[in-house]
């Protein structure tokens, strides 16, 4: 994050790939489910990939944040995010029209090749969202900040304006969703609750 923020290029280059794998350790030493460490693998191959540039090298990195999203929601179902089934068709309504406004807004300033993978994509992330959005705050709050961080890559690509610092804030919502959602899903592993109130509140969804 330092050397995103100061601009040297070497640093970010050379830390960045480090930090999902560190994260991803430490899930498992907490005895985080293998969907987890499957997403946060994932999210080190989207990192890698992005990082070599190109549009093969981006759709490849979309496409493995992409197996990470599928991870995440089944760890989702299996925790009873959608169990609610009114409740989980309000969120979904609400984060269906947030990706609506969001890709109408950016469809123009794609190119034309890259429009179906960018509204794919974000449609799942969407889901993905909409689904962290049931299991309580950190998830919710992990969900929100992986799709911003995504949002700000996606302006860039339609060539808005860019944000002072923007990489430096991209970086900064994508670990903050990672970490919290890793963090909340080691909490909610059913396999690690234990018997009584402490058990019942990290296994059964917040709101």
């Amino acid at each position: 994050m330092a050397a995103t923020l100061a601009g040297w290029d070497l640093g970010r280059q050379l830390t960045k790939p480090a930090l999902l794998p560190v994260l991803a350790g430490w899930a498992a030493a907490r005895g985080g489910p293998r969907p987890l460490i499957a997403a946060l693998l994932f999210g080190w191959g989207g990192d890698v990939a992005l990082q070599i540039g190109g549009d093969l090298a981006f759709l490849a990195g979309m496409g493995s944040f992409a197996a990470g999203h599928v991870c995440y929601l089944v760890l989702f179902v299996r925790h009873g995010a959608f169990a609610d089934r009114r409740a989980a068709l309000r969120r979904a309504a609400a984060y269906a029209v947030v990706w609506l406004v969001v890709i109408t807004l950016l469809w123009g300033g794609l190119e034309a090749s890259m429009r179906g993978p960018v509204a794919g994509y974000s449609l799942l992330l969407t889901a993905m969202a909409t689904g962290a959005a049931g299991l309580g705050a950190r998830a919710a709050a992990g969900g929100a900040l992986f799709l911003l961080s995504d949002t700000l890559i996606a302006t860039g690509i339609a060539d808005w304006p860019r944000l002072p610092a923007h990489d430096f804030w991209v970086m900064l919502t994508y670990l903050a969703a990672q970490y919290l959602l890793a963090q909340a899903l080691t909490c909610q592993d059913p396999r690690r609750a234990a018997p009584g109130p402490r058990a019942y509140r990290e296994v059964t969804p917040l709101n």
